[in-house]
């Protein structure tokens, strides 16, 4: 008796360290499991990693400064991303955006110009001349491409339209100012005076306007300025001038054409019409334009980029003007200012809104 349960105990014994052996196991393999996720994590980013090394595979980030936002400078950067995508570089994919909106103020063009910068990114796009003076002033290594600037040389961004040679490149948006105030007496041939609303702190408006004093002097037209210092002025500028001219003259000046709806409602009331530089503001109900298409002018922008992410150095791409201007007629403005509109400039338009 004593023999069997001697022998009943050791099987007991032999069986709990068996237990005791399994159960260690399973804690192990429940350990390895709790950290399956982790590693799972990490072996998903090696591959990425190891995705954008290759080559061609790179992914590019692209910092946007944007001085402020209306239709023109919106447009622009819709068609630099377009053309960007256009010429093999989608977003997604190997590119990556960062937009950045100063929203008309100067000093925090710096502070976004410094950002980027301090973020190492592979490409600025600089969307109006305040905007490219603070990236040109913050790096002279990081590529610059800009667009809607009117006079990159005098702005002091690069050295020639043909040669730039810094590391600053894109298009300009120089209006055919003289072209713009010709179709101004098409439309008015009695005109006499012509005023133009401008901020005077922009550098790409004052050329515009000294380009319009010449112009509207050739033409039998004499020039009454206002200018305005932020968008809360423009209301008071417009009502300064419009017992004086016969019509206004709006030139690309970002803070007028944040405003333009301010400036058409003052001119609709005092019957005067507006001859617009660009086609959002005819879009916001000026009279008409024989200007760029910023959506267009931003795409040649797009396809400059392309070759420079390819490899091109950016002093030594030309800077580019717009290759296509439109000749667009506001006729519901023009009803409601009781103008009719020469059908041959009717004949010839791209497009008439009504």
């Amino acid at each position: 008796m004593k023999k069997i349960l001697a022998a009943a105990a050791s099987l007991l014994l032999i069986f709990s360290l068996m237990l005791a052996g399994c159960g260690q196991k399973a804690a192990s393999t429940n350990s390895g499991t709790s950290s399956g996720p982790e590693q799972t994590q990490s072996s998903s980013n090696s591959d990425s990693s190891a995705q954008q090394s290759q080559p061609g595979e790179k992914v590019f980030k692209i910092g946007i400064s944007q001085f402020v936002e209306h239709p023109a400078l919106d447009s622009a950067r819709k068609g630099f991303i377009d053309g960007l995508k256009e010429a093999g570089f989608e977003e997604g994919k190997n590119v990556v955006f960062e937009l950045e909106n100063a929203q008309g103020d100067f000093p925090t063009t710096q502070t976004i110009a410094s950002k980027f910068v301090g973020e190492k990114v592979d490409m600025i796009l600089a969307i109006a001349t305040p905007s490219a003076q603070s990236a040109a002033n913050a790096t002279k290594e990081i590529p610059i491409l800009i667009t809607a600037v009117t006079d990159p040389v005098s702005a002091g961004l690069v050295k020639s339209l043909e040669k730039p040679g810094t590391n600053v490149t894109g298009t300009t948006d120089m209006n055919p100012v003289k072209e713009q105030l010709e179709l101004l007496k098409q439309i008015l041939p009695n005109a006499k005076n012509v005023g133009i609303l401008y901020n005077a702190a922009e550098a790409n408006s004052k050329v515009q306007v000294d380009i319009a004093k010449k112009a509207a002097a050739e033409l039998g037209l004499t020039v009454h300025e206002a200018t305005v210092a932020n968008s809360s002025e423009v209301n008071q500028a417009v009502q300064s001038i419009a017992g004086k001219v016969d019509a206004i003259y709006a030139p690309t000046d970002n803070t007028v054409a944040s405003s333009i709806g301010a400036v058409v409602k003052v001119c609709n009331d005092a019957k005067i019409p507006v001859i617009a530089a660009e086609r959002g503001m005819v879009d916001g109900g000026a009279l008409a334009t024989l200007g760029i298409d910023y959506y267009l002018l931003g795409k040649q922008t797009g396809k400059v980029a392309a070759r420079v992410l390819k490899g091109e150095k950016p002093e030594d791409i030309p800077i580019e003007g717009s290759k296509d201007l439109k000749l667009i007629i506001n006729k519901k403005s023009a009803d409601a200012l009781g103008i009719k509109i020469p059908d041959e400039l009717m004949s010839k338009a791209d497009e008439i809104i009504k």
